[in-house]
């Protein structure tokens, strides 16, 4: 009995173990399986990060990463309409259209705002100041919190987030979006060649993508399309927001619309822009590879439309601008050509022709010296619509504006039957239809559907060729010519070095104060046409000065200088009549 126990002892025993051995396998079998998963999970996402670039990535760390550093943030400028940030592992939900913020305890984010960054929002996306439909902002979450989430796909290149205003309009794809983006580019080194564009505004590609894709070599990314990649997509590194430096318009969401109050670009800027752009799209400009015959060849353009604001005696006015200025003259048209063709003929004109309109901004592609003739239909004021005059009138850009107006109401054709969108008043009541009908002339107003802007903007004109011909002549009055054309300088002169003072008294009621000083250091290396001097006169308490404009560097006054009174005086270096240079340090002088 005791054998036959022990025997029955020992088989549970071995049978205890054979189970024991067998859990332990089928645990490790499904530790494997369940690695094995995550392997191929994360070999399938690599391969979905990596179809979005040519950059290599080792998921599991970048997934560690993220995990352990969370997100990190640090930005530029004190407002959000001056703010760019840059992000390490900044992710985005496609489901929820949100950007995440994840919080680890190595995670940072400076400004840290706290609920001020809903006031009304971190930043803006688009280079269109305070517009309340370009807003960026996060959602925050801890870290952990990746756990319970879709695994993301990680975008390895460096990226630059941004919205564009209006693709489809050629005036806004230059304003607000590449010139915005190439000088965004230029601020983060970073940000080069290989740096992928994200645009999360929603539209498709537009009319004008191929003018996006010049500004990196990796195609950009449309917020549509992330959706085809996964549901979490986190960038390794990312930039969010535009530079606003280069505009210098402002569209009238606020007030009327006008040049920017503070316009902090200039023509010299403008045209790096525009020749890296005709670089990239392989064209030469006068002076380049061209042939003298092509050097010597002196032509105007005239954009001419087919859809709406037409010139409808263009025919006439090309030949009337032929004679009048002994040149050739062609047309260009952004239904009939691409847009680098175009940009090829503009380059080389000496005077560019147009109906007002966005087909406009490629004036910044003229050569120095060159003309600008805009034509505004019947009732609009050119002194309320000034985007390309502004951008003609820019210091450096060097280039002629000439605006003409059709005073003619029967020169004009009109078409209240058309939509809104194209002029149309027929949706209006009749009172409002008599009343834009009775105006002569579209009172300023906001931005964007004003009906009267709108009915005659879009009206077709009869040009009064001779009238044209009279604003070209008292604007224009020498015959345009490129070749003489050179930047004017905008190197501003130094402070002034060694300004002294002293003084005189003559008698009780008589006084001379002398004020002298020696030239900017940076004279003596510049050839500059006219050089002049500012001095500013205070006497010490009173809110008011006396200045004067000196041609040399000594001066004795007398006028209104009185005896024994302190006086504060400034003195200053002006080149070419608009190059100021800055103050020295005010002189005390007591006479």
């Amino acid at each position: 009995m005791r054998a036959a126990s022990c025997r029955m002892n020992a088989a549970a025993i071995l049978n205890g173990l054979l189970v024991s051995v067998v859990a332990a396998l089928l645990w490790k079998y499904v530790r494997l399986s369940e690695h094995a998963a995550v392997l191929e999970e994360e070999l399938q996402l690599t391969h979905q990060s990596q179809e979005l670039s040519q950059a290599r990535i080792d998921y599991h760390a970048a997934l560690l990463a993220l995990q352990e550093y969370g997100t990190r943030m640090v930005c530029t400028g004190k407002m959000h309409t001056d703010r760019i940030c840059r992000f390490d592992y900044l992710c985005y939900c496609t489901e929820a259209e949100e950007f995440v913020f994840f919080h680890s305890n190595s995670s940072f984010m400076l400004p840290n705002l706290g609920p001020r960054r809903f006031q009304p929002a971190l930043l803006d996306l688009s280079s269109v100041e305070d517009h309340n439909t370009q807003y960026f902002n996060f959602l925050e979450l801890p870290a952990a919190a990746l756990k319970f989430m879709p695994k993301p796909v990680f975008v390895p290149d460096v990226t630059l987030i941004l919205n564009r205003f209006n693709p489809d309009n050629l005036m806004h794809v230059f304003h607000d979006d590449l010139l915005p983006i190439f000088y965004t580019m230029q601020q983060y080194s970073d940000l080069d060649d290989e740096a992928r564009l994200v645009f999360m505004e929603g539209w498709g590609e537009g009319a004008h993508f191929d003018l996006y894709r010049l500004l990196s070599s990796k195609q950009p990314l449309l917020k549509e399309q992330l959706r085809n990649f996964g549901k979490l997509m986190c960038f390794t590194k990312s930039y969010v927001g535009l530079s606003k430096m280069t505009t210098w318009y402002q569209y009238g969401f606020v007030q009327p619309q006008g040049p920017k109050a503070n316009i902090l670009v200039s023509g010299n800027e403008i045209r790096q822009f525009s020749s890296s752009l005709m670089e990239k799209l392989n064209i030469t400009t006068r002076g380049g590879e061209e042939s003298a015959a092509e050097e010597k060849d002196e032509y105007i353009v005239v954009f001419s439309r087919s859809i709406n604001r037409l010139i409808l005696n263009e025919a006439e006015l090309i030949l009337a601008l032929a004679q009048e200025f002994q040149m050739r003259a062609v047309t260009v048209s952004l239904e009939e050509q691409t847009f680098p063709s175009i940009v090829k003929v503009i380059s080389g004109a000496s005077i560019l022709v147009s109906m007002h309109g966005a087909q406009l901004v490629s004036s910044l592609f003229l050569s120095r010296g060159a003309v600008v003739v805009e034509l505004f239909p019947y009732a609009v004021n050119p002194e309320q619509y000034t985007p390309y005059k502004t951008l003609a009138s820019l210091p450096g850009m060097d280039l002629q504006y000439v605006a003409w107006r059709n005073m003619v109401e029967e020169n004009s054709v009109a078409y209240p039957e058309r939509p809104w969108e194209q002029g149309g008043i027929a949706h209006l009541d009749k009172e409002d239809q008599e009343h834009i009908l009775a105006s002569k002339e579209v009172p300023r107003h906001l931005c964007c559907r004003n009906p009267e802007w709108l009915y005659r903007i879009y009206q077709d004109t009869i040009v009064d060729i001779p009238s044209l011909l009279e604003a070209l002549r008292a604007t224009v009055k020498t015959r345009p010519n490129l070749k003489k054309a050179k930047p004017a300088s905008t190197v501003h002169p130094g402070q002034v070095r060694e300004p002294q003072c002293q003084t005189s008294v003559q008698a009780t009621n008589e006084a001379k104060l002398t004020v002298s000083w020696q030239i900017p250091w940076n004279l003596k290396y510049l050839k500059v046409r006219e050089v002049k001097y500012e001095v500013w006169i205070q006497e010490q308490g009173e809110n008011t000065y006396m200045p004067y404009i000196l041609p040399h560097q000594n001066y004795t006054f007398s006028e209104n200088i009185k005896p024994f009174t302190t006086y504060l005086v400034w003195v200053r270096c002006i080149f070419n009549k608009n190059l100021l240079g800055p103050f020295a340090d005010v002189l005390t002088c007591r006479t």
